[in-house]
């Protein structure tokens, strides 16, 4: 077996692989997000292990927020080649601002979720959380 051999993956190898299902694996490649997907004698897809890293990117940028199409336009410039650096930066600049925004908003709703926590901690261990809501949300500080 060559070292070309020992790196082709089954579709089924890349989807245990990067957690993603086959029908996925599959849209990805039909929203052009793979691209170049070779297949083999069988006619069935292969990857390779640059694929498989390829998509782990896929993954973390759509679990972040990033849509579809603008993955798909970072792959047509990735593709595209050394000369899109430039606009490939800028795409991951903006991502990256918005989800630190993201993020921003998640911690101040976290701190709010843990001072509502911790007003019913202290009620229920006083006795006191029937009085929760009676006249409206306790929003104390």
């Amino acid at each position: 077996m060559t070292n070309a051999e020992k790196s082709v993956l089954s579709i089924g190898e890349v989807s245990a692989l990067t957690g993603l299902p086959a029908h996925i694996l599959r849209f990805y490649e039909q929203e052009e997000l793979l691209t170049a997907v070779r297949r083999n004698a069988a006619g069935q897809r292969v990857f390779t292990e640059e694929d498989v890293a390829w998509l782990k990117v896929c993954v973390q940028l759509r679990a972040s927020g990033m849509p579809l199409p603008e993955i798909r336009r970072y792959a047509r410039l990735a593709q595209a080649g050394d000369g899109t650096v430039p606009q490939r930066f800028e795409i991951l600049r903006r991502h990256e601002a918005k989800v630190q925004q993201q993020v921003a908003e998640l911690q101040e709703a976290l701190g709010i979720i843990h001072t509502k926590v911790e007003t019913y901690a202290r009620h229920l261990a006083a006795g006191t959380a029937d009085g929760l809501w009676r006249d409206g949300p306790d929003c104390e500080q």
